[in-house]
């Protein structure tokens, strides 16, 4: 019995090995390191104009980085970020399996623009190249160049009035149809070259238009969309429809961007010390001023002139080291607290040239708007300017 056992035993062991030996060894794959790429550009400092726009004026290149695989499906990403921001959140551009790409001036406008660049103004950024395989294994990341742009302006699609004045028209407004309109309540102020913008008390279910002159309708600008919802759309010279006003009357901003030919229609909302609307008067009081903290306050001198549905402007002989606010109303009736609502700031701290304001109504101890605006260091003629667009204040002299 042992001999039969040992007999299967030996033949078990042979077909085993006879088997092992048929089984065909596959290597493991393995790939080599790369190496990181040298990258070059072909000029450092740019400055094109409209005329190049589809003109290729910047081209990239870079060294093999020699990895193991085809080199059809490597992947080179091209990143571009503002100079000393260490590429937190570069603009990037995908190039797959080539050495080389070119930007025209058109695309490199429109990053370094988008990237805060000003009109005009040379612009400092920092590019470098990302290489990797095709799954984004094993990057290497390129020498940084440093690269002087220029950007140029872009026309825009719609040109803006050559009066560099708009004024709002229609049953939307507090006006009407009439011509001329109301002025400063119904005249948009000019915030850039592009940008025109307003705060106005809309009347809830009509329409508008605006105008460059308060004088016709002629170049009226208006909308072709005559679907919108009272919220924003596109807008033309001369276009077909008027603009539909929101459904709720209250206060509004209407801004207008002539560079898109878009605009925006949005609620004054928020907290009780926010603006919620534009005053019809405005006065400063204070020490800073020649009529101190004396309520009610000298008029005319100390009475703030508004020059657009949005701003005001005074100019006065400040004293030196003092203190305002600016009040709504300067009641002249015995008893009457002119300080029950102002307008002040959230800092003590706050600059003298400049800086945000904000409401404090009906006395209240407002957390956000509870403290004096402070005057210029030094006495002289200064300029007070407050813009309920964007509820700033800038004092010049």
């Amino acid at each position: 019995m042992k001999k039969n056992i040992s007999a299967i035993l030996l033949v078990a062991a042979l077909v085993g090995i006879g088997f092992a030996a048929c089984v065909k060894k596959v290597a493991n794959t393995y790939y080599e390191n790369g190496v990181t790429p040298a990258f070059s550009a072909s000029a450092t400092t740019i400055a094109a104009t409209p005329a190049d726009s589809l003109t290729n004026v910047l081209g990239f290149s870079w060294t093999y980085p020699h990895y193991a695989t085809d080199s059809a499906t490597i992947q080179y990403i091209i990143e571009i970020d503002s100079a000393g921001h260490g590429f937190a959140q570069p603009d990037t551009i995908m190039v797959i399996g080539a050495l080389s790409d070119s930007v025209t001036a058109q695309t490199l406008n429109n990053i370094v623009l988008g990237l805060g660049a000003t009109y005009r103004i040379p612009y400092t950024t920092e590019v470098r190249l990302v290489s990797s395989y095709g799954n984004n294994n094993q990057q290497f990341v390129s020498n940084t160049l440093t690269l002087t742009v220029t950007p140029y302006v872009v026309p825009p699609k719609v040109a803006p009035p050559a009066s560099g004045a708009l004024y709002l028209v229609g049953a939307a407004s507090q006006g009407g149809w009439n011509v001329p309109v109301p002025v400063p309540t119904q005249v948009f102020e000019k915030v850039d070259s592009v940008d025109y913008a307003g705060v106005f008390n809309l009347i809830g279910g009509q329409q508008f238009l605006i105008l460059p002159t308060n004088i016709n309708y002629n170049n009226k600008l208006a909308t072709n969309d005559n679907s919108e919802p009272g919220t924003g759309g596109t807008f033309g010279v001369n276009d077909n429809n008027n603009f539909t006003g929101p459904s709720a009357s209250g206060w509004y901003t209407i801004w207008l961007n002539f560079q898109t030919g878009n605009f925006t229609i949005t609620a004054l909302t928020g907290p009780t010390d926010s603006i919620e609307s534009v005053p019809d008067s405005l006065f400063i009081v204070g020490s800073a001023t020649p009529g101190s903290w004396t309520s009610p306050v000298p008029e005319p001198s100390q009475v703030m002139t508004q020059i657009s549905s949005s701003q005001f402007t005074i100019t006065l002989p400040f004293v030196a080291a003092g203190q305002y606010l600016l009040l709504p109303v300067n009641s002249t009736a015995p008893g009457a607290n002119n300080y029950l609502n102002k307008y002040a700031v959230g800092s003590s701290n706050n600059a003298a040239n400049g800086g945000i304001f904000g409401y404090n109504p009906n006395g209240a101890n407002s957390a956000n708007f509870n403290n004096n605006f402070n005057g210029p260091t030094n006495a002289g003629t200064y300029t007070l300017t407050v813009d309920f667009l964007n509820t700033t204040y800038t004092l010049t002299q």
